[in-house]
């Protein structure tokens, strides 16, 4: 195959904070006592099942109630500080594979940002923020109607899960 040139699309992406009463642990608690407190292994599920259906089922036996699983967490509050920066700022990756199959079948390069992240951070006074780019602004970069409703709905998932954690209760 020869090389080329690379293909370059510029994009706008869409920033999202979602504020909060909420303490940085306290906010960081009530997402993950969502999307699960231990990340789940995903790579490891299709080793085991060899139908579709099979492994729908193990998907979902993870997925917490708003539809999410935890991938991985960065916890960049635990060496920002080395640098000077008195802040806690927890990175989350979170998905779902049922969602994501929605956008990948449609484009497989919505793979780029599937599974999402969010960040919570502290504000220094005792309250948080959980932030992300909505997910639809970096998945759609070019005209697909079937993308775009795919991730139009995960973009709504994603803010229902940020406005139930972030309320405080």
């Amino acid at each position: 195959m020869p090389t080329s040139d690379p293909h370059k699309i510029r994009f706008d992406g869409v920033r999202v904070r979602y504020d909060s009463a909420k303490s940085y642990d306290e906010l960081v608690a009530a997402l993950l006592a969502d999307i699960g407190e231990r990340p789940v292994a995903i790579d490891e599920f299709p080793k085991a099942f060899d139908t579709w259906d099979s492994y729908q089922q193990k998907v979902q036996s993870h997925v917490g109630p708003s539809g999410f699983m935890l991938f991985a967490l960065f916890n960049h509050g635990g060496w920002i500080t080395k640098a000077g920066i008195d802040r806690k700022a927890l990175r989350v990756i979170l998905g779902n594979p049922l969602i994501a199959i929605t956008m990948l079948r449609h484009d497989v390069t919505a793979g780029l940002f599937a599974p999402v992240e969010v960040l919570i951070a502290d504000d220094g006074e005792g309250h948080s923020s959980l932030t992300y780019v909505k997910p639809s602004s970096l998945m759609v970069v070019e005209p697909n109607p079937k993308l775009l409703s795919a991730a139009t709905e995960l973009d709504a998932k994603l803010a229902a899960l940020a406005a139930k954690v972030t309320n405080a209760t």
